[in-house]
């Protein structure tokens, strides 16, 4: 777990090449937010790990997500893949990445989850707006994981839950040996909390 030191001395040991906790997969990072007014927990992957992922290292963000809200008990999540706009644009790439990664679910290449996309936040999660704009998807209104194209929409979207929402929130670094809990140095005692009680449960967490 991480204390008051840098984030990026914390990681430097994490990442180790012989003593750290690498597994051969990609290491993300998901913040999980439960904010009130909503009948369901947020994951928000990546907002802090993985800087501007390509759509492998979306697949494998997402998959790791995925697993963590297994361990929740939730599933079969609804996955919403985000842009500024819920069409595919060839000059917005993450749009392409999204449109991409919906196909590969509905395909079976990505496995424990529904996914569609692109989806802008509102129709995400919002089954009022998702209906205004004519939108028929089994995620758009409801999605559980909010898969963001680059470490700046997350990391700004889960900084305004935090500070903008009453919310109840937990920080994790996902894909690695073990449970890694990295919270922001400013984070209430009851995030560190909440994001070591997320960590026992992936640890017990004895499904794929």
């Amino acid at each position: 777990m991480k204390g008051m030191i840098k984030t990026a001395n914390f990681l430097r040991g994490v990442l180790h090449k012989e003593k750290g906790l690498r597994t051969g997969s990609l290491i993300s990072h998901v913040y999980v937010h439960h904010v009130e007014g909503y009948d369901r927990i947020f994951f928000i992957c990546d907002p802090a790990f993985n800087m501007y992922p390509d759509l492998g290292e979306k697949v494998k963000i997402l998959e790791n997500t995925v697993r963590l809200a297994h361990a929740f008990g939730v599933e079969k999540p609804k996955v919403a893949v985000l842009a500024a706009v819920e069409v595919v644009n060839p000059d917005m790439p993450c749009t392409l990445d999204a449109a991409a990664i919906a196909q590969m679910n509905r395909r079976g290449q990505i496995k424990g989850c529904i996914v569609d996309g692109p989806f802008a936040l509102d129709n995400a999660i919002s089954e009022e707006s998702a209906a205004h704009k004519g939108i028929v998807s089994e995620v758009a209104g409801k999605a559980d994981i909010l898969l963001v194209p680059d470490i700046d929409a997350g990391n700004m979207m889960a900084k305004a839950i935090v500070y903008m929402t009453n919310n109840k929130t937990a920080g994790l670094v996902l894909g690695a040996k073990a449970p890694v809990v990295l919270t922001s140095r400013s984070d209430s005692a009851e995030t560190k909390l909440l994001s070591i009680a997320s960590a026992v449960a992936l640890a017990a967490y004895k499904g794929n």
